[in-house]
């Protein structure tokens, strides 16, 4: 009697449960503390929401095995050493795909070890060799500035006309490499530019900002600097009487710098770059569906929504591949269409910039904000190569 008792049990439990007697580890990697926690807990999101996408099926088949994925989040702090020990550390338990990592900083120390590892990651970056042809499992989650800078610079120069622009950026590859594309895209445009750097986990920007006052700019342009830094800038800037425009011509971040710099009153004057179109109710429908698999709200503004795809597609990947082999899902992410339920149409880019097409272009978008008042988000379709 016993055993049919179990036996009807077991006839009666859904298909996800029997997915959990088998569990697939995905990774996501990133700055979790500090100033860029928004970049890193984004990366989290993404992969914690594209995994429960997939378990909500009843999970992926693996080896013949229906599997659950589950989420094993690593803080790389913003350092080369601590995005190598994160690789390291989850190849350790048998993690072949990653969502992360986030800066240059850390993608350059990621590349020689995913590779030595057999591991695929996606990774954030805007250096001029975050995408390299001689690491084939990298991925990239969006373009670098050099792929849409200009068209930011363009639109920001309708609402705040200028003739001068400061950049300030931390003195590592995020920083020097963002600094030089920004500065170019702006010259070309007609604007001087001037850069200054800090040493990345500066708190007190008063000696910065005394520096970038006495050039006398129009504009003040943030760029790569992570969200938290950049909070911080704004809100320094202003103490210290500068009335000028603010920009981010180097990743999205904007809902941590108005928490961290005080507010829209404060920040006033301000445009920037956003991964996708932030304004668009589909896209903004991903939290809804955060909230509906995972039972609370996601971390990391907007950002994770510009990292959602790419988890997405490699959940696809990894079905229609039936195994974690770094390789072989690699082998299926390059055949896949570029294509978001909530965020739209895209194309794979980047053959050009880096000599390898492995990086996601989708339909992104350019905001302003004026005299404190939010004009919003200009959707901004992407091109192919």
């Amino acid at each position: 009697m016993r055993h049919l008792l179990l036996a009807v049990a077991a006839i009666m439990l859904p298909a996800t449960a029997f997915a959990q007697s088998c569990e697939l580890k995905i990774g996501a990697m990133g700055p979790m503390s500090g100033g860029g926690a928004q970049w890193g807990l984004s990366m989290k999101s993404a992969a914690e929401l594209a995994a429960a996408e997939v378990n909500q099926q009843g999970g992926v088949k693996i080896d013949g095995k229906t599997c659950k994925v589950a989420v094993v989040s690593y803080d790389s702090k913003y350092t080369p050493d601590g995005a190598a020990a994160g690789a390291n550390a989850l190849a350790g338990q048998d993690i072949h795909l990653i969502i992360g990592p986030v800066g240059s900083v850390e993608n350059a120390a990621v590349k020689p070890v995913a590779a030595r590892n057999g591991e695929l990651a996606w990774n954030a970056a805007y250096a001029t060799n975050a995408q390299e042809p001689k690491y084939p499992l990298m991925f990239q989650v969006s373009p670098p500035p050099a792929i849409w800078a200009d068209l930011v610079i363009k639109r920001a120069m309708k609402t705040f006309p200028m003739k001068s622009v400061a950049i300030v950026v931390p003195n590592d590859q995020t920083g020097t490499d963002v600094a030089s594309v920004d500065g170019a895209a702006y010259k070309a445009n007609g604007v001087a530019a001037t850069s200054e750097f800090y040493q990345r986990g500066t708190t007190n920007f008063a000696p910065i900002i005394t520096r970038v006052l006495a050039t006398h700019p129009d504009a003040v342009d943030t760029a790569s600097s992570a969200p938290g830094d950049a909070g911080v800038i704004v809100k320094q800037l202003r103490l210290a009487g500068f009335t000028g425009p603010i920009g981010r011509v180097g990743g999205p971040g904007t809902a941590e710098i108005l928490r961290v710099s005080g507010g829209m009153d404060v920040l006033k004057d301000f445009y920037w770059y956003e991964a996708v179109p932030t304004d668009d109710p589909k896209v903004q429908a991903i939290d809804d569906e955060y909230r509906k698999l995972l039972g609370h709200d996601p971390v990391g503004g907007t950002t994770f929504w510009s990292y959602l795809p790419g988890a997405r597609m490699t959940m696809k990947a990894l079905q229609t591949a039936g195994t974690n082999d770094a390789d072989k899902v690699a082998a299926v992410l390059r055949t896949m269409p570029v294509e978001d339920p909530n965020i739209g149409k895209g194309y794979w880019t980047g053959k050009k910039y880096f000599g390898i097409q492995q990086t996601l272009f989708f339909p992104f978008g350019i905001g302003i904000i004026k005299d404190g008042k939010n004009l919003g988000v200009e959707r901004q379709e992407a091109q192919p190569e």
